[in-house]
């Protein structure tokens, strides 16, 4: 059992304006100039549903030479979004320099990154930082599926005397994980919210899906298991981001994507926690998503065995031995028939599958 001592949380309606359904924090991916800034801000401004925007300014690329960002320059940019839209202003921060910076030019909501929260050490560096300081902060969950690395990176806040604090679920990263870029793993998000039951939970549905595509339905999951809120990408030129692209909509599309968004009666923020995952709509959108999941693992294992099976080949050869060896077969086969039936799979289908990964193998060997 996991005990942790995040307590006192304000609610979102503590620090963003009130509305109807849960706030959304919606803005581009990365600040390119202050012309796409602003127009984004002042599109997304007049969606009702839009309570902060969010951008980012210095982007951790995964390797050298990709667009880090365009840097403090943005600040600017953002204060001057601010106050035309009278939107709050949300900034990831990675260094303890970044928070310096987005207090001096009044930004609303600091955010954590995923890559960030992976290190307890750049964790309390900042959690240092924003010691005695009055900020809403977001945690957005480690790439990898690691509960208590995302609960210790809120304690860290905690303990620091953050207490307008949220978590944010982008997904998990895994090889292989058609049809998102991240894998969702509901049920992570959902025990953090058992666990510390007055945390705000957005899910950001943008880096959960990597495509406009699959949005929706995954804006539509968050709300069924009622959620806090969401945080989406939204650029005005999508097609011409320099980061994320494929991810990001127009405010216009962000718009016709929230009409069509079907909350539950009561709000997120009145909902049990506690019965919030028992009480979802297993609709055939939802469990079309759990099997594109179980086939992605499926894929991702098959194509593990065929490299065993190349360096088995290999080795073969190099012994002279044939690449069938029906004695090994006839065992495996009798092994997986009886694995199976104890997992409620038919023999016919079993040996269909078996016989078809072997011709596979055979010829690979």
């Amino acid at each position: 059992m996991v005990a942790t001592i995040i307590d006192h949380i304000i609610p979102f309606s503590g620090y963003l304006p009130s509305r109807e359904y849960p706030p959304v924090i919606a803005g581009p991916c990365s600040a390119e100039s202050e012309r796409q800034v602003l127009e984004t801000a002042r599109q997304l401004a007049r969606l009702p549903e839009v309570a902060a925007f969010r951008c980012g300014l210095w982007k951790p690329r995964t390797r050298p030479g990709e667009f880090e960002g365009v840097g403090a320059e943005g600040l600017a940019w953002l204060r001057k979004a601010k106050q035309e839209t009278g939107l709050a202003i949300a900034v990831e921060v990675a260094l303890p320099q970044h928070i310096e910076l987005c207090l001096k030019n009044e930004v609303d909501i600091l955010w954590i990154g995923s890559r960030t929260v992976v290190n307890p050490f750049s964790v309390n560096e900042i959690a240092s930082a924003l010691k005695g300081v009055d900020v809403r902060v977001m945690v957005k969950n480690p790439v990898n599926p690691d509960l208590l690395l995302w609960i210790g990176a809120l304690e860290r806040l905690h303990q620091q005397g953050i207490r307008k604090l949220a978590a944010v679920h982008r997904g998990f990263s895994a090889y292989h994980c058609k049809p998102f870029r991240n894998l969702p793993q509901w049920e992570i998000p959902i025990e953090l919210r058992r666990l510390v039951p007055d945390l705000p939970v957005l899910v950001d549905p943008s880096h959960i899906s990597g495509n406009r595509a699959m949005l929706r339905p995954v804006m539509q999951k968050a709300a069924d298991l009622a959620f806090d809120g969401l945080m989406i990408e939204s650029h005005v030129d999508p097609a011409n981001a320099l980061t994320d692209g494929d991810q990001q909509v127009s405010p216009k599309e962000l718009a016709d994507l929230l009409a069509r968004i079907e909350w539950p009666v009561n709000n997120a923020n009145e909902v049990g926690r506690e019965d919030a995952g028992e009480n979802i709509r297993l609709s055939i959108v939802d469990l079309r998503l759990s099997i594109d999941e179980v086939d992605g693992e499926i894929l991702r294992l098959l194509a593990e065995r065929m490299e065993l099976v190349k360096k088995i080949g290999a080795r073969k050869k190099e012994l002279g031995m044939d690449a069938l060896q029906l004695e090994r077969w006839t065992r495996l086969v009798e092994d997986r028939l009886e694995k199976g039936a104890s997992l409620g799979l038919s023999r016919n289908f079993l040996l269909k599958l078996l016989h078809t990964i072997h011709e596979e193998a055979l010829r690979i060997q």
